[in-house]
């Protein structure tokens, strides 16, 4: 399913994904996307891997100095660039997460979350030893997964993709123990 989020689950159809959120959904990646940039100072330079169409990179952009963001969706990057066309700090490219074209230890902060390292489908240890390639010395790399307290509530979001044709029909005999399984093939872990 590599192509996933570049054929089925990018642009339009990726924001519409966050907009049908539950409250407990929009508060929990909220607080995750607040966690990072309160992390961040005024003279950082950051990426985000996975940026999408720009959602978390305006809040990013508000701390740092300078903001990358990458997806590997020409689509939703194209409609980051119109989303984020007031943003001044920011530069956008389509670029596979796990082979970066920057140079090592370029940047003061990189972020990869609301469970990129799932989103990807690449080897999570080549995407972790990326991170760690290109950030500088004493900076900062942060990775996240939804918690397994949190399970109840991501499972009703992501029914509510399903209902929405965001996603297939969930596969309920294969779901479970963290892992989001759709009969076309989309499958979401932690």
């Amino acid at each position: 399913m590599p192509g996933y989020y570049s054929e089925k689950l990018s642009a339009e159809r990726l924001k519409r994904v966050y907009e049908i959120a539950t409250p407990r959904i929009s508060r929990y990646l909220e607080s995750e996307i607040a966690y990072v940039v309160n992390r961040i100072g005024p003279g950082d330079s950051v990426i985000e891997l996975g940026c999408g169409y720009g959602r978390v990179i305006r809040s990013l952009s508000r701390a740092a100095e300078s903001v990358i963001g990458i997806d590997s969706s020409q689509s939703s990057a194209e409609m980051a660039r119109e989303y984020l066309a007031d943003v001044s700090n920011c530069h956008l490219f389509t670029m596979d997460a796990a082979a970066l074209g920057f140079r090592d230890r370029m940047f003061d902060v990189v972020a990869c979350i609301q469970n990129g390292i799932s989103a990807f489908k690449v080897n999570p240890h080549d995407l972790v030893a990326e991170c760690v390639r290109v950030v500088r010395p004493g900076g900062r790399v942060f990775l996240s997964s939804y918690s397994e307290r949190f399970w109840e509530d991501r499972l009703e979001w992501f029914e509510l993709q399903a209902k929405e044709g965001l996603l297939g029909e969930i596969d309920y005999d294969a779901t479970g123990d963290g892992v989001i399984v759709c009969k076309d093939d989309f499958r979401a872990t932690t």
